[in-house]
């Protein structure tokens, strides 16, 4: 749609221009560690293009858009000076809780009560997950295409403006992302990007959920190649006494592309299997309900199966 195509222009214009200033290097640079894929220094600024202009719209929609837009906003600004300075983890994580629970009491109020610490873990999971896979060309910005795209589609088919719009905005701002970031990537996203991602992934799939827009699984199947890797690889590593808060490149994507597919083939093999996802999640939400419940469930555990073969195709455990 239009608000796609224009955000991801001014979303690429953007970051041309930031790139051929100096400024992407000036504002945050990415220097190799151990968790990178890459060699030489690049760029990590084009997340605060990418929030920036993906929330446009929903400043321009006001209410409840653009205060939503405002807490991605300040988790944008929080991130940034992560990538800069570098943030201690549990400072981190007390910004990603408080933006969470300030998220979920402005999407269910007070009441349910016990509904508003599911939401917030459910946040503030998604808003790291987003994170952790933000580490190969392409991935995240990829994944933002094809999620959100899923979103802005069903809420459209249902008349749904502002969600539409919003996520449209924010998939089309991803495309023109994308155009730098897909191997060999020129500029990465950062925290900056990533984080307020995760954060609307998860807080958008609350809103469409509590409208009716879709059923409570989709978001999960949506995004469930990437939420799989980031939980699975998780609790693989608190199983084996790993402090989980450091890098590391124990993620299915990390050993896929040092494994030999490199970073254009592990993108396009996670495209394919992330919009399988979306293609199930889709005609699923318009099914029968136990029929569509069945085929969410169905799909998510061949989602697990095929991390744990290709886990073990690539050297994982």
């Amino acid at each position: 749609m239009l608000i796609a195509a224009v955000c991801g222009a001014l979303s690429s214009c953007a970051i041309f221009w930031l790139l051929q200033s100096g400024w992407a290097s000036a504002i945050a640079l990415d220097r190799p560690n151990e968790r990178s894929l890459h060699r030489g220094e690049v760029p990590r600024s084009g997340g605060l293009v990418l929030i920036l202009v993906a929330l446009l719209p929903a400043f321009w929609l006001g209410g409840f858009m653009m205060r939503i837009g405002a807490l991605a906003l300040v988790l944008m600004f929080v991130s940034a000076v992560d990538d800069r300075t570098g943030l201690p983890v549990l400072a981190r994580l007390l910004v990603h809780i408080a933006l969470a629970t300030a998220a979920a009491v402005l999407i269910f109020g007070t009441k349910p009560w016990w509904i508003l610490p599911i939401a917030v873990v459910l946040i503030v999971w998604s808003t790291n997950a987003y994170n952790f896979m933000d580490g190969s060309d392409g991935m995240a910005g990829g994944m933002a295409v094809i999620g959100f795209g899923s979103y802005a589609l069903q809420a459209g088919l249902l008349s749904q403006v502002p969600l539409t719009v919003t996520c449209a905005a924010i998939a089309g701002s991803a495309a023109g992302f994308l155009v730098f970031n897909f191997a060999p990537a020129r500029i990465f996203m950062g925290d900056a990007g990533s984080a307020p991602l995760g954060f609307l992934a998860a807080a958008l799939g609350l809103i469409g959920w509590l409208a009716g827009v879709w059923s409570h699984w989709f978001p999960f199947v949506v995004f469930s190649p990437f939420l799989v890797d980031a939980t699975l690889t998780l609790l693989a590593r608190l199983a084996r006494g790993e402090k989980v808060w450091r890098a590391h490149k124990g993620h299915l994507y990390q050993r896929m592309v040092a494994g030999g597919l490199g970073h254009t083939r592990t993108a396009l093999v996670a495209y394919g299997v992330m919009a399988v996802s979306a293609g199930v999640a889709l005609v699923g939400n318009w099914i029968p309900h136990m029929a569509s419940a069945s085929l969410a469930g169905a799909w998510l555990a061949m989602i697990v199966a095929l991390y744990v073969f290709w886990g073990r195709s690539f050297g994982g455990t």
